[in-house]
């Protein structure tokens, strides 16, 4: 069975219990004396349990309430936790920023330097994983991969991209060339299972089989395994070389080859002056390759 609480009687409660006084919590919560009371009365006869021993000049808890008290404080505190987290104050120049999750990876290592040159702005990354087409979340800036040749006016070309083998360190002794691959296990990435039979193709090799034991649908993800030495995969050349420098232990088996798709930034409309902060940090994302 469910209690049916009202909030402003646990806020009544809480103060009250705490300050051991109605008058001192009316005060503090902004309320009547009279409003207090009959808040705690209310709680009272809804739990059908006395939490106050009511004196002529003080207040005590009853053992009731000295344990309930425990558990609202902590549930005004998560609430209002909770709340500020999600619905406070922000800057009044933030910028959200969508892209995929390697994409992320790769730009928060360089996101320092805009950071440091912007103080009074601040970005907000989410991903991109398989997008809702009725995901309506207001973007600044929407980072996606596109083929290369695609010709819509509204995408900026940031950069061509390249794709090359990774396997791991530890695999050393049997994965050495593009080859040896074939007698590997590939791990898949979802959405980009192309790039692996693109690259074989560019060394005139076919795998016999699209089978593999392991599936993610995140680059970032497929590194951490090849990483743990469950197989190999085939991914964008910067996210692979961004993974090496942050100490990844993996190692590229391959010279590039061309994806044939190219990471652009979708223009939108920034006549507003508002938007100034976010053409700076467009500015800035297209110096970074």
């Amino acid at each position: 069975m469910r209690h049916n609480l009202n909030l402003n009687w646990l806020r009544s409660f809480e103060a009250a219990a705490r300050l051991l006084s109605f008058t001192s919590a009316s005060r503090e919560i902004g309320l009547t004396q009279t409003a207090v009371s009959q808040h705690i009365k209310a709680l009272e006869t809804q739990l059908n349990t006395r939490l106050f021993l009511r004196r002529a000049k003080s207040l005590q808890l009853t053992d009731a309430g000295k344990a309930y008290l425990v558990t609202v404080r902590e549930a005004l505190d998560m609430l209002d936790m909770s709340t500020t987290g999600l619905f406070g104050p922000r800057r009044a120049r933030t910028i959200t920023v969508r892209a995929s999750m390697a994409f992320i990876v790769w730009l928060s290592a360089r996101l320092g330097d805009f950071l440091q040159n912007h103080p009074d702005t601040s970005v907000e990354m989410v991903t991109s994983i398989w997008k809702n087409p009725a995901d309506q979340q207001p973007v600044d800036v929407d980072i996606i991969l596109a083929n290369q040749g695609t010709a819509r006016p509204d995408l900026k070309l940031l950069s061509p991209e390249m794709i090359v083998p990774v396997c791991s360190i530890a695999s050393s002794e049997t994965i050495n060339v593009p080859d040896d691959l074939l007698h590997h296990s590939p791990i898949h990435i979802v959405g980009f299972d192309d790039h692996l039979a693109r690259y074989l193709a560019a060394y005139g090799l076919r795998i016999e089989s699209s089978a593999g034991r392991l599936t993610t649908d995140t680059t970032t993800a497929a590194i951490e395994m090849v990483a743990a030495d469950l197989g190999y995969a085939v991914v964008i050349e910067r996210f692979a070389r961004q993974a090496i420098q942050t100490g990844q232990k993996i190692r590229i088996v391959g010279a590039p080859k061309e994806l044939g798709q190219a990471h652009f930034m979708v223009q939108k409309d920034r006549r507003d002056a508002d938007q100034s902060h976010v053409k700076e940090f467009e500015a800035w994302l297209a110096q970074q390759f």
